[in-house]
């Protein structure tokens, strides 16, 4: 079926085909699913058992005691005890014809007083065909729509949307992850993780599915965590300190790894850290990956993304382009606070008024933005004609050089002395262009880890070492 398919067409499809049949468990925000099977009729031949377990006890007594009942480890709990009781009731009468599903929600809409994050966890837990290993999609959403019924309606739609995906389209997990948001929009439902495993998607790479969230627009960005797992940015931000540093790592380079370090041990000593876990991120963008283009070389992103993995860090795709944007982003996530890690080329281009053009206020509001919340711009030096160039001997245009020196002078940018010097002459478009040549010196410019991945994965062009 086309993208254009009314929801009940695709709950009454999904009715009328005698293969499927199973549970749908739904916490907090009401029988937004289950209500469209059965508004759309013969839902008998499609849904064994429906259920919500709004109290917390009767949740417990049946699914087990959880930590937060908004969270996947209690989505993966209704998930696996409803799948299981089909197939122990209904597996000796019925096994032979039929693929058994269950359906799980558990979600916060938004509260009578507001101001709480609206979001929740989906799966489907299914048999492509009778007899079969089960398979698995799970997504994280936000609800965006101001009013909790609203944001019912939608969850009720990407549900019906996520069974006939997952029953439909399973074989094709591109389509699958686009026909999620039929008949919504981006501005009513965000989809910031999705997660396919089982038989059925034992070829598919997860991280990829990340990327086309990003890509097609159902989220501003995804995370990737160092184990090459999908994250939920939320659940991995939260009540964090967070320094970000934004890059090509084309590959990785010890000036990478260095900024981080530097900027963390800084970071450190900000009484607000004190007691807090620290994420450090790498983030790419999608104007980065796309190079200019339209297209994303995907062979090229997973590469950075393994590289970044093997060095141990977590990885943010984001559709960002601005600072500010992404800072808006990280605070939404965590109470603690953020740093940007940059090197002084980063923050000189930020002083170009052009990047802030889109901005009614510009180049002050774009600061303005970024700035507020104490987040600071952690600043790693650079080499010019032989001289270290440091966030005090920086100079813009001498129209903005008195909004640089008040930034400045208020502690908005934090210079990074405890740099390597040795470090400060390596390029990563050197390290780069070395790579597919004999001039084996690129080596000693990458981790010792990267060097290794690069040479054994033939990543960039580089002769594979046998």
């Amino acid at each position: 079926m086309d993208a254009g398919v009314d929801t009940l067409q695709k709950a009454l499809q999904i009715n009328l085909d005698l293969r499927w049949y199973g549970t749908i468990a739904e916490i907090g925000a009401g029988q937004e699913v289950a209500r469209w099977f059965f508004r759309a009729g013969g839902a008998a031949g499609t849904v064994a058992k429906s259920m919500s377990a709004y109290d917390m006890a009767v949740s417990d007594a049946v699914y087990g005691k959880a930590d937060r009942y908004v969270s996947k480890g209690r989505l993966q709990a209704m998930l696996d005890l409803e799948f299981q009781l089909n197939l122990d009731r209904l597996g000796e009468e019925r096994g032979d014809d039929t693929s058994f599903f269950a359906f799980a929600d558990t979600v916060v809409a938004r509260s009578y007083r507001g101001g709480n994050e609206c979001h929740g966890w989906m799966g489907v837990k299914f048999q492509s065909h009778p007899r079969d290993e089960p398979s698995q999609i799970v997504l994280h959403v936000r609800m965006l729509d101001a009013e909790a019924a609203q944001q019912q309606e939608a969850l009720g739609v990407v549900g019906v949307n996520l069974l006939h995906a997952a029953f439909f389209q399973h074989h094709e997990p591109e389509r699958l992850v686009e026909s999620l948001l039929d008949r919504l929009t981006t501005g009513r439902i965000e989809i910031d993780l999705i997660e396919m495993k089982g038989i059925e998607f034992r070829a598919v790479d997860n991280r990829l599915m990340a990327l086309t969230l990003v890509q097609l627009g159902l989220s501003g960005a995804a995370m990737l965590g160092p184990d090459r797992q999908v994250l939920q940015p939320s659940e991995a931000l939260r009540k964090k300190a967070v320094l970000v540093e934004r890059g090509s790592f084309r590959p990785p380079t010890v000036v990478n790894i260095d900024m981080l370090e530097a900027a963390r041990a800084t970071f450190a000593d900000d009484p607000r850290v004190a007691g807090r876990d620290v994420v450090l991120l790498t983030e790419l963008t999608m104007a980065n990956l796309r190079a200019g283009g339209d297209v994303v070389d995907r062979k090229d992103f997973l590469a950075r993304a393994d590289l970044m993995a093997a060095c141990g860090l977590t990885t943010l795709i984001s559709d960002y382009v601005a600072y500010h944007r992404l800072g808006a982003y990280l605070a939404w996530r965590t109470d603690g606070p953020i740093g940007m890690v940059m090197g002084v080329p980063s923050l000189i281009d930020l002083f170009d008024e052009a990047h802030h053009a889109d901005l009614p206020g510009g180049i002050l509001e774009s600061f303005g933005r970024l700035l507020k919340n104490d987040l600071r711009l952690f600043v790693y030096p650079m080499l010019r004609d032989g001289e270290v160039v440091t966030v005090d001997t920086v100079r813009v245009s001498d129209e903005l050089q008195p909004l640089y020196d008040y930034l400045n002078g208020r502690g908005s940018f934090v210079g990074l002395d405890n740099y390597k010097p040795d470090y400060l002459p390596i390029l990563s478009r050197d390290v780069l262009r070395r790579i597919p040549t004999d001039d084996t010196t690129w080596e000693s410019m990458v981790p010792p880890e990267v060097a290794e991945l690069i040479r054994k994965r033939g990543f960039f062009g580089c002769q594979r070492v046998r």
